[in-house]
């Protein structure tokens, strides 16, 4: 019971997450959050796409998507986020445009699987792979190998360890309609793929586990689709979509998409990014609409749903994860 009232207590006593949560100062456009807890500074880490949405293109040009660069930020809470820079990515082994960071520790590493398109291009039409590099303080990184997903559009990874030993890999396989693939590994090196989890088109799969399931998070393009698992291989698809409908408040009036999740406790809290596009200034600016900010919102599960309410507010104080307190 004290225990609990303490518990209550601090979340009562927690800041209000702002609207937007983070908006990178650079390019004014952040995406596809990866975001971990780095006990060695006491700090929640947030990896994330730097599309350079001010980049003055015409409408065609998607330019502005490539020659990006991960951008990072640091936070004590998970609500006040401050720029952390540019990732030192090693060029030997990327290229000029770095998408969709994916951050994981496994034991004493910090493991990055990261999109890599060699070029600038001004249409979609270009090879993409997966690179894998490693870490041992989240600051320098050191060049692994490419991942041989058998194709040679892949991007949009996201790893976990299973619970009987192994890894398993979710990605966008661009050459297969876009369906979400997954893979398995001894080693995170070598990897097999093996089936397919997501036919209909998507992209930025998040799979986590919370409470006594597997879950797995994509970007639909029309919101965000949520299936659920009790073994990580079979799985069963939530009718609808989450975040699919525009949010009411500033910087949050457009669908929600590429999800992050975070895991503190017994909660969990989505990350998203939200294009600009439905912000007042976007009427006299149509190049405004390329912007984009990453919000939070809380995820509630109900017998086996998901869902969000983007418009509640949010106190927040990340806890650290099992095994990682001070």
């Amino acid at each position: 019971m004290l225990a609990a009232l303490l518990a209550l207590a601090a979340a009562q006593d927690a800041p209000v997450a702002p609207k937007p949560l983070f908006r990178d100062p650079v390019h004014d456009g952040a995406a596809d959050a990866s975001t971990v807890y780095d006990p060695a500074t006491r700090e929640w880490v947030m990896f994330y796409t730097n599309r350079r949405a001010d980049l003055p293109v015409t409408d065609k040009d998607v330019s502005w998507v490539h020659g990006t660069h991960i951008g990072t930020a640091r936070s004590k809470d998970g609500a006040a986020w401050r720029y952390g820079g540019v990732a030192a990515i090693p060029a030997s082994c990327t290229g000029q445009t770095l998408w969709a960071p994916e951050v994981q520790r496994f034991g004493d590493t910090w493991h990055m699987w990261l999109t890599v398109v060699p070029g600038v291009f001004v249409d979609w039409n270009a090879p993409r792979f997966i690179v894998h590099l490693t870490s041992r303080d989240l600051k320098t990184w050191t060049c692994g190998e490419r991942l041989d997903l058998g194709s040679d559009r892949v991007i949009d990874a996201s790893v976990v360890a299973l619970p009987g030993g192994g890894y398993r890999l979710w990605f966008n396989n661009e050459r297969a309609g876009k369906a979400i693939r997954y893979a398995d590994s001894a080693d995170l090196v070598h990897w097999q793929v093996k089936d397919t989890v997501v036919d209909t088109p998507g992209e930025g799969p998040k799979a986590f586990r919370w409470k006594g399931r597997w879950w797995l998070v994509s970007d639909a393009w029309k919101g965000l689709l949520v299936m659920r698992s009790d073994d990580a291989t079979h799985w069963t698809r939530q009718p609808g979509y989450l975040l699919g409908d525009a949010g009411k408040q500033p910087t949050d009036r457009a669908k929600g998409q590429h999800p992050d999740v975070i895991v503190s406790g017994d909660r969990a809290y989505l990350v998203y990014f939200v294009h600009q596009g439905g912000e007042p200034r976007a009427e006299r600016d149509p190049a405004w609409a390329r912007r984009s900010v990453l919000q939070i919102a809380e995820i509630v599960e109900q017998d086996g749903i998901l869902s969000i309410d983007r418009e509640a507010p949010i106190r927040l104080r990340l806890a650290p994860p099992a095994g990682q307190q001070p």
